[in-house]
């Protein structure tokens, strides 16, 4: 079992970096697939980005998402440039167990763990 914490939100202007972090219990964080996902208000949550076991592998929904993970700090890191008032959201972070290691999943069904989340309001 895995607690996910995240960090790093908070208000941004449009055309801003921000780097969100999502920080893992547990000496084997880094055996899990980790995903970011997004809520705005009113919307569904929606996939960003997700990387794969070990951080082999990773895909977002655009170029404006990066995301990478330091499991020697058990953490993973969302990356987003050139923000838009459209990623006005709370984002979470997700963690799947026993992932193997070149696999990413971007469903939410297929993810076993959830952070709290951390709110992202973007200002023009």
């Amino acid at each position: 079992q895995v607690q996910l914490v995240e960090s790093g939100g908070g208000l941004a202007q449009v055309g801003d970096s921000l780097r969100v972090s999502c920080t893992g219990s547990g000496p084997t964080f880094s055996s899990y697939c980790v995903g970011w996902f997004r809520q705005a208000p009113g919307r569904e949550r929606e996939f960003v980005a997700s990387i794969s076991a070990g951080g082999t592998n990773t895909y977002s929904v655009n170029g404006r998402f990066t995301i990478s993970r330091d499991d020697d700090k058990n953490a993973v890191y969302l990356l987003v440039n050139s923000l838009q008032a459209g990623d006005t959201a709370v984002y979470y972070c997700a963690a799947r167990e026993n992932a193997p290691p070149v696999l990413y999943y971007w469903q939410t069904y297929e993810f076993d763990y959830w952070g709290q989340g951390t709110q992202v309001p973007v200002s023009s």
